[in-house]
């Protein structure tokens, strides 16, 4: 006769009724829940243009979806490779345009300075171009790229004003050396990576257009600012600049949006396995090496020449000219590096860039400064437009503002330190000979580089990369 604990338990026929009901419950709340997760996801996506995405689909299909099918072109597409263009004219076309105010502060507001020492007032421009993209990067994948642009926005033109009211050096480096630099690279950061999120097979063309709005801004600034001199004074000559900005800055910020959904990145703003792409790793080498000597024709190019004797109302339009030429350059890269290959365009381009680099002090006629100011605008243009080309292809499309804005962040401390150590050279030999071998080898040494990087890519000797 079995004991009371061994004796099955008799459960009654309601309670378990009653139990089967909650179970039931619960699996039908589940359920619901899930149905309006999925339902908020494709709300979400639908805004950022996945119209055609289908709700049963699981996010990580979404986003694969969405990645392979690429508009690469279309009113939308193109409205925002405008904004990206007049983006760049308000940022790195205005800080290309320094060129004309290292004459001008040499000449006037600055004279007693050393040229080596106006000069950290311009590399401090450039880099801080790039600095930024190490955080608006990180944000940018996130999806938070608006707010940091509006007020950027307002805080470069702002900047742009204060540049008028300057007298003394600590002045200009404070306001046009950080201030200025600083609100170009929080705008300049997103531009390049929201474009690689509406195109990929013509790519190279879509970033060719936007890096031609610098090369614009590098053509017209320089003769804009000049001639405003003359005629209206330095301090009005900023504030026409300011309103121009305001205006190129305000189609910008209206023009530019996201396509691909933000993702939850909450690790650190540097990754450092990226580093262990070889490829990764020798390619943001190639940009410092690069930014070592490629800005050193920009910022002397106006000075060498009334150093030979040229008149200096002729001089100053050299740095015009040679952004004119990279307006040919960033165009041309583009198409050919859809055709080619981003990296097959830019290392013999760079490879030119160097040699005229070597060739530029030896010039002394109004014809030959033409020249190179030309063919080094074009050349080097191709490489500054197919910057972040390379970049996208080594790694997924939604973090391609972290890779963007660390090789940015490497970058800088070239552009930083480049044009001060050639003024230095300048200085310590009285003359641009020296200078040009120092500027001239740092972007060979590039080159080597850039056909290392090619290799690790394609690991074979002809082929499109």
């Amino acid at each position: 006769m079995a004991t009371p604990s061994q004796q099955p338990a008799i459960v009654p026929a309601a309670s378990q009724d009653r139990a089967d009901d909650e179970k039931t419950l619960r699996a039908e709340r589940e359920y619901s829940e899930k149905k309006d997760l999925e339902a908020g996801r494709t709300r979400s996506l639908t805004d950022c243009g996945a119209d055609s995405i289908k709700p049963q689909q699981s996010s990580q299909e979404v986003e694969f979806a969405l990645e392979d099918d690429v508009p690469d072109g279309g009113l939308k597409a193109w409205t925002v490779v405008a904004g990206a263009s007049l983006g760049t004219l308000a940022t790195f076309g205005f800080v290309n345009a320094w060129g004309v105010f290292q004459a001008y502060y040499e000449q006037t507001l600055l004279k007693d300075t050393s040229p080596s020492t106006i000069a950290w007032i311009g590399s401090i421009q450039y880099a801080l171009v790039f600095v930024p993209g190490l955080v608006t990067g990180r944000l940018f994948d996130k999806g938070m790229f608006r707010v940091p642009l509006a007020v950027s926005s307002v805080f470069l033109v702002a900047a742009t004003f204060l540049v008028a009211q300057c007298k003394e050096y600590w002045q200009f480096l404070l306001c046009q050396g950080f201030a200025v630099g600083l609100g170009a690279g929080v705008i300049f950061g997103p531009l390049l990576g929201v474009v690689a999120h509406w195109f990929k097979r013509r790519k190279g063309l879509a970033l060719g257009v936007v890096a031609v709005g610098s090369s614009l801004g590098g053509t017209l600034f320089p003769i804009a600012i000049r001639n405003l001199i003359q005629e209206v004074g330095f301090q009005w000559t900023m504030r026409i600049v300011g309103f121009i900005l305001l205006a190129t800055l305000t189609f910008t910020n209206l023009t530019l949006s996201r396509r691909l959904p933000p993702r939850d990145a909450s690790g650190p703003f540097i990754n450092l396995q990226a580093f262990r792409n070889p490829a990764y790793t020798f390619y943001c080498a190639a940009g410092f090496v690069t930014f070592l000597g490629l800005y050193t024709v920009l910022t002397y190019i106006d000075v060498s020449a009334a150093f030979v004797g040229l008149d200096p109302n002729f001089s100053f339009y050299l740095v015009s000219v040679a952004n004119a030429g990279s307006i040919v350059g960033r165009l041309a890269g583009g198409i050919l590096a859809d055709k080619y290959g981003a990296l097959n365009v830019m290392i013999p381009a760079t490879f030119i860039a160097g040699i005229l680099t070597y060739v530029w002090p030896f010039v002394t006629n109004k014809g030959g400064y033409v020249a190179v100011g030309l063919i080094y605008g074009i050349s080097s243009g191709v490489f500054v437009s197919m910057l972040a080309a390379p970049l996208v292809e080594m790694g997924e499309t939604h973090d391609v503002g972290l890779r963007l804005g660390m090789f940015f962040t490497v970058l800088a401390f070239g552009a930083l330190c480049g044009p001060p150590i050639s003024g230095a050279i300048n200085e310590a030999t009285d003359g641009f000979k020296a200078v040009g071998y120092y500027a001239g080898s740092a972007v060979l040494v590039s080159v080597v580089l850039l056909i290392l990087v090619r290799q690790l890519v394609l690991r074979r000797l002809w082929g499109k990369t």
